[in-house]
């Protein structure tokens, strides 16, 4: 297939001619037909967002979870979470007393918060 570019001057085979206008291919009635089936416009809803749920992966798991949920189920939720958070307090505490009786920081006391919120999740203190 032969080709020539008149503007640049190259002639050969690598490039192909172009034989026709810049203008759509689309004429009269094809367009009139396609455009009438194009709508004006597109509804777009809301996208569908799920709400974040404050819950434990670790949730069923650990040592203690079975005998955390028994009891959870036994005295009800809300009485079972004013307990725990009490628990938790006491706990954040007793680090704190901790971390002054060595001479630690608030950042290693924090530290050591989040370490036993860890080894807690991990155990299943609170699943």
């Amino acid at each position: 297939m032969a080709t020539s570019i008149s503007a640049t001057g190259f002639k050969g085979s690598l490039c192909s001619s172009f034989h026709g206008t810049w203008r759509t291919s689309m004429a009269g009635e094809d367009y009139a037909m396609l455009a009438k089936s194009v709508p004006n416009h597109v509804r777009v809803g809301k996208p569908v967002r799920a709400q974040p749920m404050m819950k434990n992966i670790n949730e069923g798991k650990g040592l203690f979870a079975p005998i955390v949920v028994v009891t959870r189920n036994v005295i009800g939720k809300k009485r079972f979470n004013q307990l725990r958070g009490k628990a938790i307090a006491l706990h954040s505490q007793v680090i704190t007393e901790f971390c002054k009786s060595i001479g630690a920081d608030a950042k290693q006391r924090q530290g050591l918060i989040r370490l036993a919120k860890k080894n807690g999740e991990r155990l299943g203190f609170l699943a």
